[in-house]
């Protein structure tokens, strides 16, 4: 490969991250007004949290194998792509979810990141 198409590739992969992280971060502060026991308080903590959950969404990924996303992988990605929500929650200041409001946000997060472009989980 040149060195052209070495730094093209590089700013694609860093503007792809990059979108992928705003698309998220809209994507929980929806979330976080519209499920009930889905609580994000303040931008710096949807800021974290879309941190959190996409470390945490790599973490399994990697470690387990197994695709996180809600509709991804069936009913096994689902509840991961729940657990993980709920686990946010310890990580993240400013961040509460109760059990129910997790698996709902998994619900919700599934079916936008379907209809919007860039994968959040």
């Amino acid at each position: 490969m040149k060195k052209e198409e070495k730094k093209k590739g590089a700013v694609s992969i860093l503007t792809s991250l990059i979108i992928r992280f705003v698309v998220t971060s809209v994507i929980l502060a929806i979330t976080s007004f519209l499920i009930p026991g889905f609580v994000i308080k303040g931008l710096g903590s949807i800021i974290l949290a879309a941190i959190v959950i996409s470390l945490l969404d790599y973490a399994v990924e990697k470690v387990m194998g197994v695709d996180a996303s809600p509709f991804g992988k069936g009913l096994k990605g689902f509840v991961i792509s729940a657990i993980i929500l709920y686990i946010a929650q310890y990580l993240v200041p400013g961040m509460g979810v109760s059990i129910i409001g997790a698996i709902i946000a998994a619900i919700f997060i599934g079916i936008l990141d379907a209809i919007i472009p860039g994968r959040v989980m």
